[in-house]
């Protein structure tokens, strides 16, 4: 097959007006962002506020392998598929960091016949979201530290101080540092860090917000650190939140794109889901669930990170309650879960993994069995999607059939990959069956439970550990934070997104295991708690082999090589 980007480039694309028009949006509703690209107005959704709402579909996944299973890549073919079964799709999807984008992971716009382009942009800067984000933060970190240098009539403990500053590029060396060093024009001195700009918590406000005065509410909520009194210290009393909100005002614009055989894709946001919440914007969520029959949207990771942030904290702050949800399984990631593999970041699968071991996927489908009981405690009816590779082997994937068909769970094989829309067909079948059952939705614990209950609940139902331990500076963060009110938050768990435990290196579906609570962070403005598990990055580094050293322009055509 072609490369992506080949593949991106040959692609017979419509006007963005005509893609707007899809969706039911005149062109007043949209702002041309060069060619292929419009921000969406908000008063898209008084223009939407009459038609009905689509079904609601969530695309999660099993634990993955360091190289991705290809969710975005099923989110955009299962998109493309409702239309060749006579139904409308809209799918709505982060924006990729350049941090994996020029690191292990290589880009985020899906891949094969199953992509939303224009390619090159939205893995680049795109309409410049993530910078306005990074700019933001920045300034917030500039006033903090202004702040105390002009005398901090707040009284701000510089120990306390939690908020740091943040770049969309993954640099180890930047996680711990310094700052004030020189003379005393150069600020008081005190130990800070960068974390990557996709882990702001302006970030993961511009993903829950639902309109520009929410927006700026949330900015001012932002807790920087506290008084020497205890007291919290927010945004609003530093005087930054009006002026972040200023800079994030046209970020709030969803951006509208289409996918290689035009459907409409809506790109905005783009947090984490081991570091954040992992969910695209709500924004895009209600503009695009009233313009189609069936709004696709995917969380990141598996079910037990971004689809249990996805039911407990977005769809809280949404009010929308989603219709069923897809679990995406590989062959490759269910020989990686038997625990007789290795695979490790930046590097190819071991040979050993292509080879045809249908008892491997056997021992590895407890993963699979643990993300379907993850979607369920939630009322939501799972559909199994295995993304067919073309190094899988027929006796392998039937035995991920047949664990879903015991497990009472719809399955389809997908090729979306290779044959765009056409591959995901029978997938789109099953999801409609699935969406059009009654819905039983429910949250996992209740927001009035204290912060320590709803940790554990999590950690016990979702992951299925034992005892749940906690460092003694968690301990006093908790107490902290419920006696500054903050304890009817809900929680965003930071965790290894590689395994259902605190430990990367253990796969599978374990039991009974410890669990460590190192540190506890309150995003007040973006409205969770951030209990910190194990050893948790929020700076990635780079590989020994990084993505950057293939990308490259070619001087005669001016195009961007190397993208993949």
């Amino acid at each position: 097959m072609p490369s992506d980007l080949a593949i991106a480039r040959a692609a017979r694309l419509l006007p963005i007006e005509a893609v707007a028009e899809r969706m039911g949006l005149p062109e007043s509703a949209i702002e041309r962002y060069g060619d292929g690209l419009a921000k969406v107005r908000p008063s898209a959704l008084d223009v939407l506020a009459s038609r009905p709402e689509g079904r609601y579909i969530l695309v999660t996944a099993v634990t993955p392998t360091p190289l991705g299973e290809g969710k975005t890549t099923t989110t955009i073919g299962l998109a493309q598929a409702m239309h060749h079964i006579g139904r409308t799709a809209i799918l709505a999807i982060r924006q990729p960091s350049m941090g994996p984008t020029f690191g292990i992971k290589g880009g985020a716009a899906g891949g094969g016949y199953s992509q939303v382009v224009p390619m090159e942009q939205i893995n680049l800067h795109l309409t410049g979201d993530i910078h306005a984000v990074t700019a933001a933060n920045n300034l917030l970190a500039a006033m903090i530290d202004n702040h105390l240098y002009q005398g901090n009539a707040l009284g701000l403990d510089p120990y306390s101080i939690t908020w740091r500053r943040v770049l969309d590029v993954s640099d180890r060396v930047l996680r711990n540092m310094a700052v004030g060093l020189g003379g005393r024009g150069d600020g008081p001195p005190r130990q800070t860090g960068f974390d990557i700009a996709v882990a702001s918590e302006v970030m993961a406000i511009l993903a829950l917000t639902t309109d520009l005065a929410d927006m700026r509410a949330r900015m001012g909520r932002i807790v920087v650190g506290q008084g020497r009194d205890g007291a919290p210290v927010t945004a609003e009393g530093l005087r930054a939140a009006g002026a972040m909100t200023a800079l994030m005002k046209e970020a709030l614009k969803p951006t509208l794109v289409q996918t290689l055989e035009n459907t409409p894709a809506l790109v905005h946001a783009g947090p984490f889901a081991n570091i954040a919440h992992g969910n695209s914007s709500i924004m895009a969520d209600r503009i695009g669930i009233r313009a189609a029959d069936f709004l696709i949207t995917e969380a990141g990771f598996g079910a037990d990170i971004g689809a249990e942030k996805f039911f407990n904290i977005k769809c809280r702050a949404s009010g929308l309650r989603p219709d069923a949800a897809v679990v995406v399984t590989t062959v490759r990631a269910m020989k990686l879960h038997s625990g007789r593999h290795r695979v490790r970041p930046g590097r190819p699968l071991p040979e050993a993994m292509l080879a045809e071991r249908p008892e491997e996927v056997q021992e590895g489908l407890g993963n699979l069995t643990k993300q379907i009981d993850i979607v369920r405690m939630h009322g939501v009816t799972p559909v199994v999607c295995i993304n067919r590779f073309p190094t899988d082997h027929a006796s392998e994937i039937q035995a991920i059939a047949g664990a879903a068909a015991a497990a009472g769970v719809r399955c389809a094989e997908a090729r979306h990959w290779a044959e765009g829309g056409a591959g995901a067909v029978e997938l789109a079948r099953l999801v409609v069956e699935a969406a059009e059952e009654p819905s039983d939705f429910r949250f996992l614990y209740a927001l009035d439970q204290p912060i320590r209950t709803k940790i554990e609940t999590i950690a016990h139902r979702v992951y299925g550990a034992g005892e749940v331990a906690y460092e003694a500076l968690a301990e006093r963060q908790i107490a902290q934070f419920e006696a500054s009110g903050f304890g009817a938050l809900p929680i965003c768990m930071a965790k290894t997104h590689l395994s259902l435990t605190d430990d990367p290196t253990r796969v599978g579906a374990p039991t009974g295991f410890p669990l460590r609570v190192r540190e506890v962070r309150a995003s007040v403005g973006a409205g969770f708690i951030y209990p910190l598990l194990g050893e948790m990055r929020t700076m990635p580094g780079l590989p020994s082999a990084p993505a950057a050293e293939r990308i490259d322009v070619d001087l005669e055509t001016e195009e961007v090589t190397g993208l993949s």
